[in-house]
């Protein structure tokens, strides 16, 4: 007797199967990656930071005058660099890690001061980028005086 095979009775001729790929299928925050530049959280940080109560400012002494001279010359730079100033940021796929130096006024406790800084930089930077930070890292550089004036050179154009 003679065997006879039929379409689809071969165990290699299987019933074509249509498959349906879902468009738009999974979680939309999964579908590509973020980068967040340096400069982002740095300004921030710097803006948290200038919000605690006894900052009265960011960067040393040297870099504020250089700062102050910056922001009075037309083009130099001045918007991003008074913002950043005193803060330098390490930034990775999903962690941060931050250095600030500050001037704090006289009177305050600095350890309280650094305290909220911390506290205020590390929620300002996860809650707006997603990031975890690491570390904060202070550095205190000067106390401003009640009488001492601020370090900014007086402009000789009037």
């Amino acid at each position: 007797m003679a065997d006879t095979t039929h379409s689809g009775d071969s165990p290699t001729d299987e019933p074509r199967r249509t498959s349906v790929t879902k468009r738009g299928g999974g979680d939309p925050a999964t579908r590509g990656r973020t980068t967040i530049a340096d400069g982002v959280v740095e300004k921030i940080a710097g803006l948290a930071a200038r919000d605690v109560v006894g900052v009265h400012a960011m960067g040393s002494g040297i870099s504020r005058t250089f700062g102050a001279v910056r922001d009075r010359v037309p083009g130099g730079g001045g918007g991003k660099s008074s913002v950043t100033r005193g803060v330098k940021a390490e930034v990775g796929e999903v962690q941060t890690a931050l250095d600030l130096e500050i001037v704090v006024d006289y009177g305050v406790s600095i350890a309280d001061v650094t305290g909220d800084v911390r506290e205020n930089v590390i929620a300002a930077v996860e809650r707006m980028t997603g990031l975890e930070v690491v570390e904060v890292n202070i550095a205190v550089s000067d106390v401003k005086l009640p009488d001492e004036e601020d370090e900014e050179p007086e402009s000789r154009l009037q």
